[in-house]
Order: C-alpha cells, then sequence, then structure tokens
C-alpha cells in the first residue's frame, strides 16, 4: 500500500524534474507542508499534544496551559478598547485551543472571531472545538480588502517556507533540492541572494532568509486598516540571528515531540520549521506603512499581561506547566512578541516593562 510519504515524495519529484532538476528549498518546505490532502499541514495526521504517547507531535503555549491565552486576552481587550475595534482574526488556529480561551475569557467584547488556516483537517477539528460560540467564529479562505480588529498569531511565521543560503569557501550559493532515487539530496547554486547583514568571518556558514514572512507583513499590512497585530514565535533579532556562531542555521524538524535536522527525510510526516527572523519582519511592516508597537520576550510579554495573576488562581499541579511560559530555558526567553499596527502609534501593556524594539 503507498503510503502518504510515497505519495508526495512522488509528487515533489514531478514538480523537480518539470523545473529542471533542482528547486529552492523554500519550494520543497511548502510542498512538504502544504500540498493538497498530502503536506504535512494539510494531511489528516494528529499534530498537537502535549504528549508523544497521544499521537501528537509538538505542543505549542496554548496546550501547555490554558494561562497562555487568558493573559493574551487581557492584552487583546486592551487593544480592542485602544483601536475601537470589536472583531479578532487568528491566522493558524491549530487545535483551536487559543481560539477558545481568547472568546472564554473575551466574552460578548467580541462579536467576531475569524480565522485563517490552510489545513482542511484542523479546520475541521477547530469547527468542532468551538461549537459552543456558535455564529460568532468564522473561517475565512481569502482576506477581506479591509480587516478593522485585532490579529494573533502563535506559532505562524516559523511554518512559513524560507530559502537556504551556504556560504562555502566564500562564495554565497542557495541551497536547493534534487531528486535522489526515491528520495531528495542537496545541491547548492551560486546564488546573488545574501544575507541582511555581512557575516563575519570566512567560514562556512548555513542560513535563511525569509521573503515569504516578509510578505506575509506585507500583506497584513495591505489589508489591516484599524486595529493592532500581535505575532509570537520563536526566533531572534538580527544580530542574534546571523551571528557568526550559529553557522549551521536554524531549520528543524518535530515528530512526536523529538526534533531532527534532516527536512528531506519522510516529507508530509514532520513537521518543518525555522526560527524566525523578527528584524526583517518587523522592517518589512514598517516599510509597508505599520509601525512597530513593541518587541519583547514571551515571558516579559506574558508577565507585563498578568500571568503571576492568573498562575495564583490555578491547582498547585497545574502551577508547574504554566511556569514554562515563561521560564528562560523553557518557552520564556527563545519565543518574542512583536505588535505592530496602522495609525497612531501607542504601547500595549505587554511592553510596558522590557520593551526590545530598539534591539530589533
Amino acid at each position: 500500500m503507498t503510503t502518504l510519504t510515497e505519495m508526495l515524495g512522488a509528487r515533489i519529484r514531478q514538480n523537480i524534474a518539470a523545473q529542471g532538476g533542482w528547486i529552492g528549498f523554500d519550494r520543497f518546505m511548502e510542498q512538504a507542508l502544504y500540498t493538497p490532502g498530502l503536506g504535512y499541514y494539510t494531511n489528516d495526521l494528529r499534530k498537537l499534544g502535549t504528549m508523544p504517547e497521544d499521537g501528537s507531535d509538538f505542543v505549542t503555549a496554548p496546550e501547555l496551559s490554558p494561562v497562555f491565552g487568558r493573559v493574551l486576552a487581557n492584552q487583546v481587550r486592551e487593544a480592542l478598547d485602544a483601536t475601537a475595534t470589536d472583531e479578532v482574526w487568528e491566522f493558524g488556529a491549530g487545535s483551536g485551543a487559543l481560539a477558545a480561551q481568547l472568546l472564554g475569557s473575551l466574552g460578548e467584547r467580541v462579536r467576531r472571531y475569524t480565522i485563517v488556516d490552510l489545513s482542511g483537517s484542523l479546520r475541521a477539528r477547530q469547527q468542532q472545538r468551538l461549537a459552543e460560540f456558535g455564529d460568532r467564529v468564522a473561517w475565512a479562505d481569502r482576506l477581506p480588502q479591509a480587516i478593522e480588529g485585532v490579529v494573533v498569531g502563535n506559532e505562524v511565521l516559523d511554518a512559513m517556507p524560507v530559502q537556504l543560503l551556504h556560504r562555502v569557501d566564500g562564495q554565497w550559493h542557495e541551497r536547493g533540492v534534487v531528486a535522489a532515487g526515491d528520495g531528495f539530496g542537496w545541491e547548492d547554486r551560486p546564488t546573488p541572494l545574501r544575507p541582511p547583514v555581512e557575516i563575519e568571518g570566512g567560514h562556512d556558514y548555513l542560513t535563511e532568509i525569509h521573503a515569504q514572512g516578509e510578505a506575509f507583513m506585507r500583506t497584513l499590512a495591505a489589508h489591516l486598516t484599524r486595529g493592532a497585530a500581535f505575532l509570537i514565535d520563536y526566533g531572534f533579532g538580527e544580530d542574534e540571528y546571523y551571528h557568526p556562531q550559529r553557522h549551521m542555521g536554524t531549520v528543524m524538524c518535530h515528530r512526536a515531540h523529538r526534533a531532527d535536522d534532516d527536512p528531506l527525510a519522510d516529507a508530509g510526516a514532520k513537521d518543518i520549521t525555522a526560527h524566525v527572523n523578527f528584524t526583517a519582519i518587523g522592517l518589512a511592516a514598517q516599510d509597508a506603512g505599520l509601525n512597530v508597537l513593541g518587541y519583547t520576550s514571551q515571558a516579559r510579554f506574558l508577565l507585563n499581561c498578568g500571568l503571576l495573576q492568573e498562575m495564583e488562581r490555578l491547582p498547585i499541579a497545574q502551577r508547574a506547566l504554566a511556569a514554562k511560559l515563561m521560564l528562560e530555558h523553557e518557552m520564556g526567553e527563545l519565543f518574542k512578541v512583536l505588535a505592530v499596527a496602522p495609525g497612531e502609534p501607542w504601547t500595549p501593556m505587554g511592553f510596558t516593562q522590557g520593551d526590545r524594539t530598539h534591539r530589533l
């Protein structure tokens, strides 16, 4: 019986052949994640959960603890009030856990909650989980001309395809993918593309550039006419992202709550991600007409929004999980929060202390 991975692999190899025998890694990543019915985010395999035994591959903050959504709701409520809007838009809603937490906390303050998600299987799971909220929840296949409301995106940017750049003996190449038997292999080709900053030293160096993530911010800017957007993900500012010692890049895969560094194996059966260059994302938003309202670590953002007060209400057994949201060696430091908005800039509560915008 032909497996999902075999079918997807054959489809990608056909595409490689049609493109002359080579495709950029961004194209491979896009097909591995989003080919209809076969890609990781479009097939029926379970993705989100708390442990390997439940068949999941990774956990996100809303699944880790419901406190995440309740605390984020404090920020969303403030943003709705500050921008005189009553709609929330969530990109990449996963299992629907964050939507349920936000809707449960915000109540009637949210007139409409719209989800934009490419995954049909996840959409079905979301619809089941959010049925209690009735027609206040909607799903959009395309963006309207104007969005007025608060946009949230938790671990959305890291799943956007990236291009790989490889410096070898002082020369830059784009790393792409070729067919190799029944699988895939790497092949570098000279390119005029460069990282946004000069990489010190002459050693070989592998890294990513984020054209699709930057394009997403330009699209968001074109549609967000009133409101604000809060994007939460793992990543760094430019100086740290392109540090000379970070010479192996940040692309990684997740399956059964384990990480590996071979995105060419088992296409469609595991997640492929890359850390976010928040400087590039912030600049793309700014160049497109949005203001950067703040940038800080997840820990500082959640603390500013009332995390400790929410944790005090939890049973003792649940506090350890909630603490992972802010602990430095867990999610607290690696994950960052970026806020952008049209119109006059203002300071959201999540950035009142510990803002790092000057470090972007």
